[in-house]
């Protein structure tokens, strides 16, 4: 067994771990942070890309909206790579009440989320294919925000600082020492051998599975409700403006344009189990019908990928546990001192990913008052590395490299202006990832042919750089084809029904997928 020795070790490699584990490691403490598998492969990487100005909360859950407000302001600053300004618009529909938004007004002013009416033709003007008959607009700093970029931002700013960062170590037993935790004990599921980190302290940010993790240090269970919420990617930029609609939070009620897409999203359902999130087909209607009220004609554009997401929610004794879309989106702090006698172990849940650097600086802080420490947050004032320019991206940002390197460089995947260079670099840096792991930080088959024609070169890459053999490959090849199908049968309609009869004919006929040569070992994930 390997061991290693660290002062804190956090569990969970989302927005809010690695906000932690970045934090902690600023603050001068040995930090270790484990995921099961990638990061942001949970919650983080399985939302509507939304940056919120706080505008959704002013009037639902004020404190939230400040939160937002806030942070938003600061990860402008810090982590300006991450982030495409494209500001956003609460609207109100032919048949939404207007009144509704002069409470929106009002909240705005009371929870300091900067907030402008501008005329119905100016929005028009900026946004034509909204819906002509809005009654009202409201101006918005909303932007939309890479969850994986945000992650890996903040996993490179950890490790400048000490911290090291597992991927694809799973926590299997948190051994107690009497009242105090005293290790964590990982399966290391790529290199096969168990890790025993000796650690003072243990920070749980598993989000949807806090719960599991709690139960693993004998705590008594952490009362997170899973919040099940669908999202759809269509195939271009319907919008360059978060649209909203300016009514009480419901379902389908946002458009994120994010990088080439726009996403629509999304629903608010209970679930038990945070490892099977359907997508169901009525949800998918029901969401785009939401974003034909908002955009007429989008029903005609092509869908490209569904996904389902989970809200790590903390249970709120004033609502139905069942109710998860009016349970508060504040975060809470669990110390197990105090709920469990057990000393060394806080548990956070709730936020959202706009909060995560403010989450990780009250879980340290309080980790802090119970080591009987004073060591400051200084996270709101150190640039993330990839942002020293601190310019935000835009979503030219890679058209304008590409028309720089074009002549010298092949591009592998069209539809999202990924070269060569991009995929053979971090393939040689990461030779045990996924195509599913370079997917997440080059955007690897998430255009409009879902990987029909880039991943088989990625397979080709991967052999001719001598990083897998042809097996490993073609079993990597499989694995990709699999987890994008997972989000297409859902939305297989129109134009993607084509789509996805093409790439089965390249996959299935031309290259007989299903049979290629398998790797005798498990590729994990």
């Amino acid at each position: 067994m390997k061991r290693l020795d660290t002062d804190v070790v956090v569990i969970g490699g989302g927005s809010t771990g690695l906000g932690v584990v970045r934090d902690a490691a600023m603050r001068g403490y040995r930090a270790v942070l484990v995921e099961r598998v990638d990061l942001g492969q949970g919650t983080t990487g399985r939302f509507h890309g939304l940056l919120h100005s706080g505008g959704r909360y002013v009037v639902s859950d004020p404190g939230s909206a400040t939160e937002c407000a806030e942070e938003n302001a600061i990860l402008r600053r810090i982590q300006a790579s991450a982030v495409e300004d494209t500001g956003g618009f609460f609207v109100t529909l032919a048949d939404d009440d207007p009144a509704y938004a002069d409470k929106f007004l009002e909240g705005a002013k009371s929870t300091g989320v900067p907030a402008t009416e501008i005329s119905v033709k100016e929005a028009l003007r900026r946004e034509p294919r909204l819906d002509p008959r809005i009654q009202r607009a409201i101006e918005v700093a909303d932007g939309s925000v890479d969850g994986w970029q945000l992650v890996w931002g903040a996993a490179r700013s950890a490790e400048a600082h000490g911290a090291k960062v597992l991927t694809y170590h799973r926590v299997m037993k948190i051994e107690r020492d009497g009242d105090r935790v005293a290790a964590v004990i990982c399966r290391d599921e790529k290199g096969g051998e168990d890790v025993r980190i000796t650690c003072t302290f243990v920070l749980n940010c598993a989000g949807p599975w806090a719960g599991q993790i709690a139960e693993m240090a004998g705590a008594e269970p952490v009362a997170v409700v899973p919040g099940r919420g669908i999202m759809i990617a269509m195939n271009h930029r319907l919008v360059n403006t978060v649209i909203n609609r300016c009514v009480y939070p419901t379902d389908g009620d946002i458009l994120v344009p994010v990088h080439t897409v726009s996403i629509i999203g999304t629903t608010d359902i209970h679930e038990t189990d945070p490892d099977h999130l359907p997508i169901p087909r009525n949800e998918v209607q029901q969401m785009l019908d939401a974003g034909e009220a908002m955009i007429p004609g989008f029903r005609k554009a092509r869908a490209l990928h569904a996904w389902s997401g989970s809200r790590p929610l903390i249970k709120d004794k004033r609502v139905s546990v069942e109710d998860t879309r009016h349970m508060s989106r504040g975060m809470a702090v669990i110390d197990h001192s105090q709920t469990d006698g057990l000393k060394g172990m806080l548990t956070i849940g709730g936020g959202k990913l706009t909060t995560y650097r403010l989450m990780a600086e009250h879980i340290v802080d309080a980790m802090n008052r119970q080591l009987g420490e004073e060591r400051p947050c200084t996270t709101a004032d150190e640039v993330i590395p990839g942002s020293e320019d601190r310019k935000l991206y835009t979503v030219t940002h890679r058209l304008e490299d590409r028309e720089k390197d074009r002549l010298d460089d092949q591009i592998i995947c069209e539809c999202e202006l990924m070269n060569r260079s991009m995929f053979v670099r971090l393939l040689k840096e990461q030779p045990n990832a996924t195509f599913d792991d370079l997917r997440r930080q080059l955007r690897l088959g998430m255009g409009p042919c879902q990987g029909g024609f880039c991943a088989t070169r990625a397979a080709g890459l991967a052999c001719s750089e001598q990083v897998d053999d042809a097996e490993r490959a073609s079993g990597l090849l499989r694995l990709f084809l699999k987890h994008r199908w997972i989000g297409i049968w859902p939305i297989l309609y129109g134009q993607q029904v084509r789509q996805t009869a093409l790439d089965h004919w390249i996959f299935a006929g031309t290259l007989d997928v299903e049979h290629l040569p398998q790797p005798e070992e498990e590729i994990v994930r």
